[in-house]
């Protein structure tokens, strides 16, 4: 029998079954953490956290005006044999245990949902199909909230893939049990018209493994806000993303990474490409390190890759430490045209020039599609990279 009980932390940050998950402090990183609405004021632009939205294409996300419609997105889903999908009601006790909503967006969808989706990998599973969320949107407004627990021991791999055309804000929850392995995957391929804000928060247990890809290129708005936080030594996480930024689209991702147990490793690596008008992309990667976190280990990376005029990037890596006993710390951002150098070399040995463009795209996000492990997935996202190129040609 698959287990259906929620997953959480003892008072020795093991993870175990029926505990609630200390919240973590968030206030050098965000004003609030709460469940309610009413504790965060309606965003201006002004804050920190929202200088960089463009606040009228949240389509009332912000504010409260954007109210549910029946129909916005239909989900389809598929389990290997062994796996548990309920459906369950607002007042599940597995819901909203291992973070709370830290901006007024994921409230709001903590605030709104009617029915959530649990998925509950049993312990000592090792899974050999991918679990598959399949997310098409309909059109009109919807609020979500999905919970992954991989028990103990257990290895899974998960694909959230959003198509279609919605306005989305939805919580996603990651529980992973003591020494447990899970790859979480988030397509984002929506329309041009779609906008999508969601917080993805991964609860790590005592040595267990946390990989995240998160993908994005559809979408005339697109904010992610995946979070990391530790529930016993030896956790590790690989965040890694990649997002192709095209004319007139917003895409941001904005991590947070707690390291406030000692002996865990985080790595992240994100990369962009972004073309034409008013194209932009932003990153925030924001890693503290607290004084109990002796051992951490700890790395971020985003680069950009510019291919037209008119395109804008804002990479904002952020490091806080509060103790000297770690392994290691560091962060690099970088954003630039195409090397010359590179161009040339493959025109020189016969390569058209637009081909020779192709060749170089796919050379730099090749390594973080290969994280994902799924030749199905893979092939499909290479694909969607040449389309995106050929589009601007």
């Amino acid at each position: 029998m698959a287990e259906n009980t929620p997953a959480g932390s003892t008072t020795d940050g093991a993870i175990t079954v029926g505990q609630p998950v200390a919240q973590p402090a968030d206030a050098r990183v965000s004003a609030a953490a709460s469940f309610d609405v009413a504790d965060f004021p309606v965003p201006s632009g002004r804050e920190e956290e929202w200088r960089f939205t463009p606040l009228a294409r949240l389509r009332g996300l912000h504010d409260g005006t954007a109210e549910a419609t029946g129909g916005a997105l239909r989900r389809e889903v598929t389990v290997p044999e062994g796996v548990t999908m309920e459906t369950v009601d607002r007042d599940d006790p597995r819901l909203g245990r291992v973070g709370k909503p830290v901006d007024r967006v994921a409230a709001q969808a903590y605030s709104s949902f009617e029915k959530a989706s649990v998925i509950s990998v049993p312990k000592d599973t090792v899974l050999a199909e991918p679990v598959r969320i399949a997310v098409h949107g309909q059109g009109g407004v919807a609020y979500g909230h999905v919970v992954i627990e991989v028990g103990a021991f257990a290895e899974a791999v998960v694909v959230l893939d959003h198509t279609g055309d919605a306005v989305v804000a939805a919580n996603v929850e990651y529980v992973i049990g003591d020494g447990a392995k899970l790859t979480a995957v988030s397509v984002q391929d929506w329309d041009d018209t779609a906008v999508h804000v969601a917080q993805h928060t991964a609860l790590i247990g005592r040595d267990a493994s946390f990989k995240s890809v998160v993908v994005t290129f559809g979408g005339d708005l697109v904010r992610l806000h995946p979070r990391v936080v530790y529930g016993g030594p030896g956790g590790e996480a690989e965040l890694f993303g990649l997002y192709f930024t095209d004319k007139g689209q917003h895409q941001e991702h904005r991590l947070f990474i707690d390291h406030d147990t000692p002996h865990c490793r985080s790595n992240v690596a994100y990369k962009g490409a972004l073309q034409g008008q008013d194209a932009h992309a932003v990153w925030i990667g924001d890693v503290l390190i607290r004084a109990s976190a002796e051992g951490t280990d700890t790395y971020e990376l985003n680069r950009n890759l510019v291919l037209t005029d008119g395109a804008r990037v804002d990479s904002v890596p952020n490091l806080e430490i509060e103790t000297g006993e770690i392994v290691g710390a560091g962060h690099a951002s970088a954003t630039g045209r195409f090397e010359d150098e590179q161009l040339f070399y493959l025109q020189s040995r016969g390569i058209p020039a637009d081909e020779a463009r192709r060749l170089v795209v796919r050379g730099f996000f090749g390594e973080l599609v290969q994280q994902i492990g799924l030749p199905d997935l893979e092939e499909r996202l290479m694909a969607k990279i040449d389309a995106e190129l050929e589009a601007s040609v």
